[in-house]
C-alpha cells in the first residue's frame, strides 16, 4: 500500500470522463504533486481488485481536478466484463466493504442505532442499454420499506433490517422533470437518511469500460460525462448525504482515436525506418493532437460515443454485482 500526491501541469484539452482516477492520470508523469489532492493505491489479494482512492482536500485541489471536494474511490477489476459468477461475487464483497466504509463516514448514527433509511436511485434511461445500469440494479434490490407499513411500524427495526426503498426516475425526455425535482419530493415524503445513486458513466479509456466501479461521497452530476448537464444530486441540493456508484459504459470516439495515435507514435518511434514519422507526430503537443482528431471526427460524426458490442450481457452482470454489493453493505 502506498500514499503519495501528484503535481504537474495539466493539458489544456479535455477528454470527457466521469472518473476522478482518469482526471488524475491526465497529468503527465506519475510523480510530483497536485496541491490539495492525495492519492492512495492498494490491491486486494483475494479478489485481485485494485483500489485507488483520490481525495480532493480543498478548493485548490477541486479547481485543479475539475471536481468537488470529497473522496473518489475506484475499484478496477479486469475480469469483471466477463461472465464469471465467482469473480463477480468477490467484487460484490469488496464493493460492499467499501460502501459500508463510506456510509459510516457520511451518516451520523448517534447512540440509538436505528436502522438506516436508504433510498436507492437508478439513474438513466432503461430503454437505452448503455444507460440502463442504474434502473436494472434497482430492479434487483430487495426493498423493505413497505414491510413497516404492511406489518406495523418497527418491523424492520426489530429485525435489524435497513429501511430500503428504490426508485427509477427516468430521464427528462420521458418525464419532463429534472431528476433532482422528482427526488426532492420523494425525500420530503419518505425522509431517508442517505441516498445511493447508481449511474452509468463515461470513461476516457476503453480498457475501463465495464471493468471499473467508482464510489464517491460527493454526489452525482447526471449526464455530465457526455456533455448533457443536469441539476446535481448532492447533499447541498437534496439535504441528505449522497453516495454515488458508477460504472463507465461508454467512451468518446475522439478519446479512442487519441489513445490510438499515442500507440501509433510509440510503434513508429520504435523502428528506425519510421522514426522520422514518429518524431513528426510526437512533436505535436497533446492539445494539437487532440484538436486535430476532434476537427477530423466531429464534422463527420458529431460527438460520437462508443460502447462494447456485448453491452447487454455486461449490463446484466454488472447490475447484479452492484445490487449485491449494496445488499451486503446494508443488510446484517
Amino acid at each position: 500500500m502506498k500514499d503519495y500526491v501528484i503535481e504537474k501541469e495539466k493539458p489544456d484539452f479535455e477528454v470527457r470522463t466521469d472518473l476522478a482516477l482518469e482526471e488524475r492520470e491526465s497529468y503527465p508523469g506519475d510523480g510530483g504533486e497536485i496541491s490539495g489532492v492525495s492519492l492512495r493505491e492498494w490491491k486486494e489479494e483475494k479478489s485481485q481488485v485494485k483500489l485507488t482512492e483520490v481525495k480532493i482536500l480543498d478548493k485548490q485541489g477541486a479547481k485543479a481536478m475539475g471536481k468537488p471536494q470529497g473522496i473518489y474511490l475506484t475499484l478496477e477489476a479486469d475480469q469483471m466484463a466477463k461472465k464469471d459468477e465467482d469473480y463477480h461475487e468477490m467484487v460484490s464483497e469488496e464493493l460492499s466493504k467499501q460502501i459500508r466504509r463510506l456510509i459510516g463516514n457520511m451518516v451520523e448514527r448517534g447512540t440509538k442505532k436505528e436502522p438506516l433509511k436508504i433510498l436507492v436511485v437508478g439513474l438513466g434511461n432503461p430503454s437505452v442499454t448503455p444507460d440502463a445500469l442504474g434502473p436494472k440494479a434497482v430492479s434487483h434490490l430487495q426493498v423493505t420499506r413497505h414491510l413497516d407499513q404492511q406489518y406495523g411500524e418497527g418491523f424492520c427495526r426489530k429485525r435489524g433490517l435497513p429501511v430500503l426503498s428504490g426508485i427509477v426516475p427516468g430521464v427528462m425526455a420521458q418525464t419532463g422533470m429534472e431528476t433532482a425535482e422528482i427526488l426532492k419530493g420523494i425525500i420530503r415524503e419518505t425522509k431517508p437518511d442517505l441516498l445511493i445513486a447508481i449511474d452509468a458513466l463515461a470513461a476516457r479509456s476503453i480498457r475501463r469500460l465495464c471493468t471499473t466501479i467508482q464510489l464517491t461521497d460527493t454526489g452525482i452530476h447526471p449526464g455530465s460525462g457526455v456533455g448533457n448537464h443536469r441539476h446535481s444530486l448532492t447533499r447541498e441540493s437534496l439535504g441528505i448525504p449522497v453516495l454515488a456508484v458508477g460504472v463507465p459504459t461508454v467512451v468518446g470516439a475522439a478519446a479512442i482515436v487519441h489513445d490510438t495515435v499515442n500507440t501509433m507514435i510509440e510503434t513508429l518511434y520504435s523502428s528506425m525506418s519510421t522514426k522520422g514519422m514518429g518524431d513528426f507526430v510526437q512533436e505535436m503537443s497533446p492539445d494539437e493532437q487532440y484538436d486535430l482528431i476532434r476537427e477530423l471526427l466531429e464534422p463527420e460524426f458529431g460527438s460520437l460515443y462508443v460502447t462494447p458490442p456485448n453491452i447487454d450481457e455486461m449490463i446484466g452482470h454488472l447490475s447484479f454485482t452492484i445490487s449485491e454489493g449494496v445488499h451486503q453493505a446494508v443488510f446484517p
